[in-house]
């Protein structure tokens, strides 16, 4: 595959890192009260959260594209995307698993916060963010070196 192929994927990875990265940022502000202020940087945090899976979800997609396979379908598709990623794939089309492991607890961690902050956002606590931040952070710092890394085993220079 060319190089030209990967343009999207890595500029969706880029996002991804970027908006997540953010959200750990904005994750420090003041979310209590009712002040302007708070709902801003709660509002902030949820859409950045949102907008970074996204991209990541993106990304993947792109993925599955440039390889021909079929992207999930159905009311679950956002969980079989990331199942999909974290699986090798044996056969004719084979290839390793897009994430690692350790990239895979993390993602679905998003996957979860994602649903709260498109469905569910009136329950939104601060309190029980702290294992999406530290998702958010990891993916943040990682996701572009295993993008990069399933690029290199299946296309190598």
């Amino acid at each position: 595959m060319s190089d030209a192929r990967w343009i999207e994927v890595t500029r969706e990875a880029a996002l991804a890192a970027e908006y997540l990265g953010n959200s750990v940022e904005l994750y420090g502000r003041d979310f209590n009260g009712q002040s302007i202020d708070a709902f801003a940087a709660r509002m902030a945090f949820m859409h950045a959260v949102q907008s970074g899976y996204t991209s990541l979800e993106s990304a993947l997609a792109r993925i599955f594209e440039m390889l021909d396979e079929p992207r999930p379908s159905g009311d679950h598709w956002h969980r079989q995307l990331v199942a999909r990623a974290c699986l090798p794939v044996s056969g004719e089309n084979a290839r390793p698993a897009i994430l690692s492991p350790e990239m895979c607890e993390m993602v679905d961690e998003a996957r979860r916060f994602r649903n709260l902050a498109t469905r569910a956002y009136d329950t939104f606590s601060k309190d029980k963010a702290a294992k999406t931040v530290a998702a958010a952070r990891f993916i943040s710092e990682h996701l572009a070196a295993e993008i990069a890394e399933f690029k290199r085993v299946i296309d190598p220079d």
